[in-house]
């Protein structure tokens, strides 16, 4: 229990670290490029609150906050936010006057130093590699659930996608060429979807579905309800329950139940569902050789509740393997990944959302599931390039208070040869940063409903990174 606990806390802290970071280099980039351009800086914190350490150092108040969360740093020349940071303890009047030029370079700074951070982390990716599941390898079909869209549209196990919704497919899951984002990603009544079947290329039309949903949770996107093909991999077997006395054994891989191939383990499930009382047949492949164990279903504690089960447990993502992608492809991707994003909750014809977004919380949370696992600290760098290809992104968006804000702003004040009215300016920016407040809040709501509400059944599509999913209770 006291090891448990005290791992506990070694990952918070490791998340807090490392969440910090990518915050406090952001806003170190605007902070040294201020210094550059002879801008006069206020403060540089890291974290906010009320300080527990500060000092002015040439001029410049430095502190560290009591809540650890981010940092800030204060350039009066270039934001009046005093509306909601408070009156500034100078007379902004009394400045000197600094270029366009000079506020451009600055509000670029912090998006260019989150865009050097991710490549930094992408060598470290590339030299010590991140662990990929073989659902992230595969199109291939592996289960189809029942009565879902995808099983009335005639699609099988053992399909191969090639295209969805008439884009290439190289992977199941992820933003960039995938199965699911391009189902996600589609607007029309029904979904193509071109696959190639014993040989043969044929072209299959998905009505998709959305789940309804109730209170604070995000709205369900449009799904098919297929799975990926991977490898039944054992990854464990109960004690005293059918398989143990049957013979099967960690490692070993199913290949087949009562003579029917199998390309998930969930394939495993429906055969019991169906058929609770009989006995079943398992061709399992251990090393070299291939056995066929027989076995009857009993019932066992599984999802809660008591059901005919015979006490196998497997790895929903499959057998792992370390990826060593290049430093330029892992930031080009996650550029476009997050441009998808933003194009596809900008079309009014598509079903994602603005709450479909994730805010500090759920990224927090993701990074604590990220550092639970045996290869945590790889997966953690790895979406770290991600994280902050996005943060520069999102930051470059022509909105005030944004960078992207700041960089218009100049832009109008050097075409009209004077600055924007520092009055009218305030109000702008702040009412932008009420704005983006608001949104933070609400978008923080789901994301408390996703950390507390009740997960569904096992036929709702999975959400986590394959990578990253433990062992599964199993048939």
């Amino acid at each position: 229990m006291f090891s448990h606990i005290l791992r506990v806390i070694f990952i918070l802290l490791e998340v807090v670290l490392l969440f910090n970071l990518l915050i406090v280099v952001h806003e170190l980039g605007h902070f040294l490029a201020a210094r550059w351009r002879g801008l006069f800086i206020e403060g540089f914190g890291v974290w906010f609150g009320k300080p527990i350490w500060k000092k002015k150092i040439n001029g410049v108040e430095y502190s560290l906050g009591s809540l650890p969360f981010g940092g800030f740093v204060k350039l009066p020349q270039l934001a009046p936010m005093d509306m909601i940071e408070g009156k500034a303890d100078l007379d902004r009047e009394q400045l000197p006057k600094i270029s366009a030029l000079d506020k451009i370079i600055v509000a670029i700074a912090g998006p260019l130093f989150s865009v050097l951070l991710a490549l930094f982390f992408a060598c470290v990716v590339w030299a010590v590699g991140h662990p990929v599941s073989e659902s992230d390898l595969t199109t291939v079909i592996g289960y189809v659930h029942q009565d879902s869209p995808a099983a009335k549209a005639g699609l099988r196990p053992g399909d191969k996608i090639l295209e969805v919704d008439h884009r290439p497919v190289s992977r199941f899951f992820g933003m960039n060429d995938s199965v699911v984002w391009n189902v996600v990603r589609s607007e029309g009544p029904t979904i193509p979807f071109k696959i190639e079947r014993d040989g043969q290329v044929i072209t299959i039309d998905v009505v998709p579905m959305i789940a309804e949903t109730s209170g604070w949770r995000r709205k369900s996107t449009r799904q098919v309800m297929i799975q990926p093909a991977v490898t039944p991999l054992v990854e464990g077997v109960d004690k005293d329950t059918p398989a143990a006395k049957a013979g099967v054994k960690a490692g070993d891989i199913i290949i087949a139940v009562n003579g029917a191939r199998i390309f998930n383990a969930l394939s495993l499930v429906d055969e019991i569902d169906k058929h609770p009382t009989d006995e079943l047949t398992l061709d399992v492949r251990r090393g070299a050789e291939t056995l066929q164990l027989k076995m009857r279903p009993v019932p066992l504690e599984s999802e809660g509740t008591t059901k005919p089960r015979i006490g196998i447990r497997w790895d929903a993502g499959g057998r792992l393997s370390l990826s060593h992608p290049d430093p330029v492809e892992q930031v080009y991707h996650s550029i476009t990944s997050t441009l998808q994003t933003i194009g596809a909750v900008a079309s009014p014809s598509s079903d994602v959302k603005l709450q479909h977004m994730s805010g500090p919380i759920m990224i927090v949370r993701i990074y604590y599931m990220l550092f639970e696992g045996d290869n945590g600290w790889k997966l953690a760098l790895w979406f770290s390039v991600i994280l902050n290809v996005n943060l520069a992104i999102l930051n470059m968006l022509p909105i005030p208070v944004l960078d992207g804000g700041h960089i218009v702003l100049a832009l109008i004040e050097g075409v009209r040869r004077k600055p924007v009215n520092m009055k009218i300016l305030e109000w702008v920016q702040t009412a932008c940063a009420t704005l983006i407040i608001g949104y933070m809040l609400y978008i923080s709501f789901f994301d408390i409903g996703d950390l507390f509400g009740k997960n569904s059944d096992r036929k709702s599509p999975r959400k986590e990174s394959p990578a990253t999913t433990k062992a599964s209770p199993a048939p």
